[in-house]
């Protein structure tokens, strides 16, 4: 009995030895108790209750072990279990307590980052509330004043325009770009303070008929201001100029496509905004323009086969120009309307009402100008150029005289139009090489369009091409060869010729060629008819021919009138000869009969 409380006492001591020491390795590793201490207190527990039979071989121990076994010592197992109960409940209690410890420990934990967080929370509100008081005490920034173009407009001086002016000439009196360049930035510092909301180019420019465009801006400068700054951009060379203008254009453009939309599946590119203001470039522009408007001229190549200046949303800008040019020179604004905007016409742009009307207002609005019929046929030639060359009188014919079923409402205002570009296409001077060159140009357009067989297109072809032979004999050379492959235009030509005979006749500078080409048309017709081939074309050989000896008759007739004109004339000379000698002779009758003295 001694032997078993000595190894109850130890094996409890050892218990709370090691209950001892898996609490504070929960402490100090922080480890949740329930996986930890208590599996290493129950494993070791285990171990040693099976190593208890190991612990001494002594026959005491061996007798009590085999007395355990035959149901011997009942009560000392009841002992055993009760220590063994009393120790697994020792070690729940310490289990539980390491287990409320942690959790106190963590809840102090949480609570201090709830604090801390609660704390912040409550410095971000004072913070926030203070930074709410101080906006509440801040007085309402001030909003800039609007000011508008006209206001921005009113202020520049003349006369610090004329400074200006002088002092940038002396310091870059050879660098003319420069130069340009501080012309833009005094009118770019002059309208800084006009907002894209004070100016939406687009919108008025989309809005605004062609006659109101062609005073936006500059309705709004002073004549002062815009005297002195056209007369100083009169001084820079025209290639200076080319480069500005173009600079201003693309900076224009930048604008326009910075507000225009991204088309899906396009990548999105950042326009660069200009430097200067808007309101200064169109200002700029638009002076350049009106006091140098060649300068179109010499920019045509870039603005007609540049992909940056094409297009319809650019249409609005282009018209702009050019009745900027206009301005200063009718003359280049019909060139440019002739090369830019015209053959937009015979395009796909042709299509849009708006755009055709836009074109046509701008050309309404350069042929009213005051003496401009005038001013358009004296520059007919432009730089060696044709002001309207036959390319465009062939599609301005065919605009002017459609099929019925392709007339629009503009087919009225192309025939408002027509008569004095028409005129300005067949203006020069008569007899010169450069004008027999587009004479015989239009006759080979004219033939052309006389046998599509539109009547209207077709009797205006006819006396453009009747026209062509009365200004150049040469041209009757050149029908005769294409004669018989137009035979049906010929024809037609033939028609017209006889029966508008007399008025012709006075207008063609050589019968003799007439009478040529027409015996030469009668021949080949012959020579046709008596072959059994294209029996097709046999009437209007037939037809052809008939009007040929018609004319070549008219001819005859001529000569006969010539000739008895010419007896009659010659017996009235020789009879007023003997009347008058007659009278004499009777007067010195009558003076002798009168004694009346003789002279």
């Amino acid at each position: 009995m001694d032997e078993n409380s000595a190894l109850i006492a130890q094996l409890l001591m050892e218990d709370e030895i090691e209950m001892r020491n898996g609490s504070g390795k929960g402490n100090v590793n922080g480890k949740d108790q329930s996986d930890g201490g208590w599996k290493t207190v129950t494993y070791s527990k285990r171990n040693k209750k099976q190593q208890l039979p190991k612990v001494s071989h002594s026959p005491e121990n061996s007798s009590s072990e085999h007395r355990r076994s035959n149901g011997v010592g009942g009560g000392e197992a009841d002992v055993f279990r009760s220590i063994e109960q009393h120790s697994e409940d020792r070690r729940r209690r310490i289990a539980e307590e390491s287990r409320r410890r942690e959790e106190e420990e963590s809840g102090e934990r949480d609570g201090s980052k709830r604090n801390s967080d609660e704390d912040g929370e409550s410095d971000d509100g004072d913070r926030g509330g203070a930074g709410e008081q101080v906006k509440r005490v801040k007085k309402p920034k001030a909003k800039k004043p609007k000011v508008t173009v006209a206001e921005a407009a009113a202020k520049i001086d003349a006369g610090d325009l004329g400074a200006f002016l002088v002092d940038i000439t002396v310091s870059y009196e050879t660098q003319q770009d420069i130069l340009l360049m501080r012309f833009a930035d005094y009118f770019g510092r002059a309208f800084s303070s006009v907002s894209s909301a004070q100016f939406p180019w687009l919108k008025i420019f989309k809005e605004s008929s062609v006659g109101k465009l062609v005073d936006i801006p500059l309705a709004h400068i002073s004549q002062d201001v815009y005297k002195m700054a056209v007369d100083w951009l009169g001084q820079r060379s025209l290639e200076a100029l080319a480069s500005f203008v173009l600079w201003s254009v693309d900076s224009i453009f930048a604008d326009l496509a910075s507000h225009q939309g991204v088309t899906k599946g396009s990548r999105k590119v950042v326009q660069q905004s200009p430097s200067k203001s808007l309101v200064a470039i169109f200002v700029v522009l638009a002076m350049a323009l009106q006091r140098k408007p060649d300068v179109l001229i010499n920019l045509l190549p870039v603005i007609s086969e540049n992909p940056k200046h094409q297009g319809q949303d650019k249409l609005p800008v282009t018209v702009w120009m050019i009745a900027q040019a206009s301005q200063g020179d009718l003359v280049v604004g019909l060139y440019m309307w002739i090369r830019v905007l015209f053959p937009m016409l015979s395009g796909k742009s042709s299509s849009n009402p708006q755009s055709r009307d836009l074109i046509l207002q701008l050309i309404e609005r350069i042929l009213s100008s005051p003496k401009a019929c005038t001013i358009l046929l004296n520059g007919a030639v432009k730089k060696g150029e044709r002001l309207v060359p036959p390319s465009a009188l062939e599609l301005l014919m065919r605009v002017t005289f459609p099929v019925p079923s392709a007339r629009v409402k503009a087919t009225e205002r192309f025939e408002a139009v027509y008569p004095t570009l028409k005129e300005v296409a067949l203006a020069g001077s008569s007899g010169s090489k450069a004008m027999k060159q587009v004479t015989q140009q239009i006759l080979n357009i004219s033939v052309k369009a006389i046998g599509e067989g539109n009547t209207e297109l077709s009797k205006e072809a006819s006396d453009i091409f009747i026209w062509c032979l009365t200004q150049n004999p040469e041209c009757y050379k050149q029908w005769d060869v294409f004669y018989l492959d137009n035979l049906k235009a010929s024809v037609m030509v033939l028609r017209q010729l006889l029966d508008e005979w007399k008025d012709h006749s006075v207008k063609h500078s050589c019968l003799d060629q007439v009478r040529e080409t027409l015996k030469s048309f009668r021949q080949k017709n012959e020579k046709v008819l008596a072959k059994a081939e294209n029996s097709g074309d046999h009437a209007s050989l037939k037809e052809a021919d008939k009007y040929c000896k018609a004319i070549l008759g008219q001819f005859s007739r001529g000569l006969g009138c010539i000739r008895s004109t010419f007896i009659v004339s010659a017996a009235l000379a020789v009879g007023a000869v003997i009347m008058s000698q007659k009278e004499f002779w009777d007067l010195q009758k009558l003076s002798a009969m009168l004694n009346l003295p003789t002279s």
